[in-house]
């Protein structure tokens, strides 16, 4: 399967906010093993592949995923907007566990902590488990208003086509 049939296969991603609480949780299948999943999201080449929407060009400025380690990335808009992200790795237990920060900078001081799961499932395939705390219901309230299940789902997509092709 080409990474170009690999985006139009309906894989379904759960997002689930329960109202008024500070989480959101993700979960999404996909079609190769937890070790092939896990490494897409720790090797800044792959991840820069990947990760939110396509219009955007992800640039890892620097990523060491180990505990203790930490991360930053810039996304581009090709008129020139840009997105910084950054954060720290508390724990990277590969391949089935990850527990880290998240920070838009355009909004210091609004960390989230996510931590994030990879179960083996039959036939070779992976079930991906986020769960993301913020500090407050509006917080969590305000990043999904600002198209958050959208762009996760996009990367998605773009990661599955990845892993068909055998990239990721």
């Amino acid at each position: 399967m080409s990474s170009d049939d690999a985006a139009t296969v309906p894989r379904p991603t759960r997002i689930t906010a329960v109202p008024g609480g500070p989480h959101i949780d993700v979960v999404r299948d996909f079609d190769a093993p937890p070790e092939r999943v896990f490494a897409a999201h720790c090797d800044p080449a792959l991840f820069s592949q990947w990760i939110g929407p396509a219009r955007l060009i992800t640039v890892v400025e620097h990523m060491d995923a180990r505990t203790g380690g930490s991360y930053r990335f810039v996304q581009r808009e090709h008129d020139g907007g840009e997105y910084r992200f950054r954060g720290s790795f508390h724990e990277v237990a590969a391949p089935h566990r990850i527990v880290m920060t998240f920070e838009y900078e355009g909004a210091p001081g609004h960390v989230e902590l996510d931590t994030a799961s990879f179960s083996d499932l039959p036939d070779g395939r992976c079930r991906l488990r986020v769960h993301s705390t913020f500090e407050s219901a509006k917080e969590r309230d305000a990043v999904l208003a600002a198209g958050m299940a959208d762009g996760v789902e996009e990367g998605y997509r773009r990661l599955d086509g990845l892993l068909a092709d055998g990239i990721a």
